[in-house]
């Protein structure tokens, strides 16, 4: 018997907007494009390095390609949690194959938005700091309220 553990975890903003083309078959595949940062410092010049890594996203799952639809916008900061897969294939007229390494989305894995919708970059600052104004506050689920609402008598 043999045993085995393929899970992939990031922790990223959206590059761009959700992509989603339509398959021979009918059904949807959604792409997303990940970038996470990361920062060291150079052994040798003792600079502040920042590196990018980019992460491909893919899901052919209907529920999650129409939520993905309605969301996942550029910016975003977003958990994926999935399964990593490789894909070869070769372009007519070239010898050589080509590969892409992707985060498969399947029946079990986790996407999770950790920002509000709306607001610039992502990051709520601007909900807040309107609910701020007001004199409100903003709950988890977004919508600012008045905090007289919440007093119990």
């Amino acid at each position: 018997m043999s045993f085995g553990l393929n899970r992939a975890e990031v922790i990223g903003r959206l590059g761009a907007d959700v992509t989603v083309n339509h398959l021979v078959s009918g059904g949807r595949v959604a792409n997303l494009s990940i970038a996470t940062d990361e920062s060291y410092i150079d052994s040798k010049s003792g600079q502040k390095v920042d590196k990018t890594e980019w992460h491909r996203v893919v899901t052919f799952q209907p529920g999650l390609v129409d939520m993905l639809v309605r969301h996942a916008r550029k910016g975003r900061l977003v958990y994926v949690a999935g399964k990593l897969q490789t894909r070869r294939w070769r372009k007519e007229g070239e010898d050589a194959d080509r590969f892409s390494t992707e985060i498969l989305m399947v029946p079990g894995s986790r996407i999770q938005f950790l920002d509000r919708p709306g607001a610039p970059n992502g990051n709520g600052a601007h909900a807040e700091a309107e609910a701020a104004a007001n004199g409100s506050t903003v709950p988890e689920g977004g919508e600012a309220t008045d905090p007289d609402d919440s007093i119990p008598f």
